[in-house]
């Protein structure tokens, strides 16, 4: 049987993802793979195979795959031509390597032509392609991580208590991204799926209001709910100094490592009832139930959404 291959060990899913790998499976059947070459020395001196891969460019990639049945594809952090140019070459590359089954990081919702989500095109392209070469897959859907949201509440807990933004009443079962994490620890380590796609999701159905909620009723404090047009939306990240695209420069220890394209096109999604998606799918692949938004409140300090880790040249 071949290796376990996780890429993007140096960002914040990845890094993650490796941990729980690492708890499921022996070092030996594991591959790591990472754009920072720092990343990887802790599991190098482990003794975990690694290799530094830069998925701009095709050379060198069926090289560090060459051992490895399964793959994991962790979504890389830009969006566009870019982003779907980079997985096409680690698809291909899986392919060439032999590669047999190929998870994928993807988002709730991700084929529905009438969703608006500009981060959902990447994501759809993704899948297709993968399917065209006649790989074997596994789409872990994802609904929206709740340390973004978590983060955001504290955000306007030191401002003016009023979280402003474009989902109205929409919903979402806000997922932590740990749970994300595990999801692909556990899809990488399982023989039990084929050809599959999960929808990865939290507990609960809830509003952003719902959401509020729930902190203050944890945190003692007191914000608010306000909803703002899409532009108006636009308004409050460019204030923040976030750029509208991931082409522009994110701000160190910025409370808000994505881009507005990318934010305002999903609150306008979930609000239009795009992204209430809502199965017991990460129950079944790890028989463990999701982190509940409560917990998440409890222990906020452990679910903070954190810096934009991933590097690209």
């Amino acid at each position: 049987m071949g290796k376990l291959l996780l890429t993007g060990v140096d960002g914040n899913l990845g890094k993650q993802a490796a941990k729980y790998l690492l708890e499921l499976v022996d070092k030996d059947q594991i591959i790591f793979c990472a754009y920072d070459p720092v990343s990887l020395q802790e599991y190098a001196e482990q003794g975990i195979e690694t290799h530094v891969t830069n998925f701009n460019q095709p050379d060198g990639l069926a090289e560090a795959f060459a051992y490895a049945d399964k793959l994991a594809l962790i979504s890389m952090p830009f969006v566009g031509t870019k982003r779907q140019n980079a997985h096409k070459n680690v698809v291909d590359a899986a392919k060439a390597a032999g590669v047999q089954q190929i998870i994928y990081t993807s988002l709730v919702n991700a084929a529905d032509d009438s969703n608006p989500s500009v981060e959902k095109l990447d994501h759809v392209y993704t899948e297709n392609y993968i399917k065209s070469v006649g790989l074997d897959y596994i789409f872990l859907r994802n609904s929206q991580y709740a340390e973004a949201m978590i983060t955001n509440y504290f955000t306007y807990v030191k401002g003016d208590g009023v979280l402003k933004n474009n989902q109205g009443d929409g919903k979402m079962a806000y997922i932590s991204r740990k749970d994300c994490a595990k999801a692909v620890a556990y899809a990488l380590a399982s023989g039990d799926y084929h050809e599959a796609i999960l929808n990865i999701n939290g507990p609960e159905l809830m509003t952003i209001s719902d959401f509020i909620e729930i902190g203050n009723e944890v945190t003692g404090n007191h914000v608010t709910y306000k909803q703002i047009t899409d532009e108006e939306n636009y308004a409050v990240f460019d204030a923040m100094g976030v750029p509208r695209t991931t082409d522009g420069e994110f701000k160190k220890d910025s409370e808000a490592p994505y881009s507005s394209d990318g934010m305002v096109t999903f609150g306008q999604a979930i609000r239009l009832g795009k992204m209430d998606a809502f199965t017991d799918d990460f129950r079944k692949l790890t028989g463990q139930a999701p982190v509940t938004v409560k917990y998440m409140f409890e222990h906020a300090d452990e679910f903070q959404v954190g810096e934009r880790h991933s590097k690209d040249n």
